[in-house]
């Protein structure tokens, strides 16, 4: 079975695909990453993300590998385990950026496909119900308001003690969400056939009890 979950930056895609393919006894995976690895690579070779020939030409020396750890999501750029680094804000904003080149978009499909069809699999992204795995039975499109999203994001990286501001983290938010909605290459989108999950006013737990009761339908 497959579970398809897309939706914008800070929606909680992450932390309630984790949880429930845990509980399903699924395997999650977090394309996210994969582009955040893909731009972490390009900045440690100080070559800017957005510059799409440079990308295109160095994007084959890239080996990605995922692996999996007492449960939790491993990711190996070139053989090196980058899954906290990645996580950087620096990261992330490139990682948007970086989506939009076809090389890149091109690379990963075959992976990510290749994943999902060694068995039951959660997967979440911008473009998983619509473009990478359009056969999923199960698609869910997760969102939540501005203001609700960058506020998460500010705990988050509040309790990894690192200093940001709110406003700062709205704008970003903001921003990202109008690169990845209006990018011609597989642009965040709902899917037909997905089923809208606002978690502005849920937990994690309800939003991932609502999910598992659709599943199961």
């Amino acid at each position: 079975m497959k579970i398809a979950i897309d939706g914008p930056a800070g929606a909680g895609k992450s932390s309630i695909a984790k949880m429930l393919a845990k509980e399903l006894n699924f395997v999650y995976v977090d394309t996210g990453a994969m582009f955040r690895a893909i731009a972490l690579f390009f900045l440690n070779q100080n070559i800017d993300p957005g510059n799409e020939q440079a990308v295109k030409e160095r994007i084959d020396e890239i080996q990605i590998r995922l692996g999996y750890e007492d449960g939790e999501q491993k990711i190996f750029l070139n053989g090196e385990d980058v899954s906290g680094v990645i996580r950087r804000e620096e990261v992330g904003k490139n990682a948007s950026t970086v989506a939009k080149n076809q090389a890149v978009r091109t690379k990963l499909l075959d992976l990510q496909r290749e994943i999902a069809n060694d068995g039951d699999v959660i997967m979440d992204g911008r473009d998983i119900g619509t473009v990478v795995l359009p056969d999923a039975e199960v698609k869910i499109y997760l969102t939540a308001s501005v203001e609700v999203r960058a506020k998460r994001r500010y705990k988050e990286l509040e309790g990894k003690g690192e200093h940001c501001v709110l406003s700062d983290i709205e704008k970003d938010i903001e921003a990202r969400d109008e690169q990845d909605m209006n990018r011609k290459i597989s642009p965040l989108k709902k899917a037909d056939d997905a089923v809208l999950v606002d978690t502005s006013d849920m937990t994690i737990s309800e939003v991932v009890k609502k999910i598992r009761e659709i599943a199961k339908k």
